[in-house]
């Protein structure tokens, strides 16, 4: 997937088309429900003026969210 970089095991940033097909890509990547994600918006998309260029996906940031269990052991 283009211009995935890595934070950790848990954090990626990803980009989109959209927002939403951002969140997807973050989804798949990382192997959990959307729900286990905490998801921060960098940017978000912006469009071309009349389809033209100038076009700019949207980035978020996704992490996974830390399970109660896992905050004991901490």
């Amino acid at each position: 997937m283009e211009d995935l970089r890595k934070k950790s095991l848990t954090e990626i940033e990803v980009e989109g088309k959209t927002l939403e097909e951002a969140v997807k890509k973050a989804v798949t990547v990382l192997g959990v429900a959307r729900k286990m994600l905490n998801i921060r918006v960098l940017s978000e998309e912006q469009k071309g003026l009349f389809g033209m260029a100038g076009a700019k996906p949207a980035k978020i940031s996704a992490s996974i969210k830390s399970s109660p269990q896992q905050k004991k052991k901490a």
